[in-house]
């Protein structure tokens, strides 16, 4: 397994805690909180991309789109049981 060094929330810059911040905000309420756990944290040291990668799935939920969340959920199962992905 690969080791990549990451920040932690105790130990973040303030970079990444305003990326994180402005993360939260542009996500649903049941995808909060967001942390540094896992994919997200693998992006600690670069806090610009950090914030751009997450923050397209942020806007895709958005609920000024005209997809429902059940739609936003039943395209997310199906795009992942087509590549065969975990869900």
């Amino acid at each position: 397994m690969a080791w990549i060094r990451t920040e932690g929330l105790d130990d973040a810059s303030d970079l990444v805690t305003d990326a994180l911040a402005r993360l939260t905000a542009l996500y649903p309420a049941e995808y909060r909180p967001i942390d540094l756990d896992g994919i997200v944290g693998s992006h600690s040291l670069l806090p610009s991309v950090m914030y751009h990668a997450f923050a397209t799935f942020g806007e895709l939920m958005s609920d000024d789109l005209p997809l429902s969340r059940a739609q936003h959920e039943m395209i997310a199962t199906v795009v992942s049981a087509a590549n065969r992905c975990e869900y």
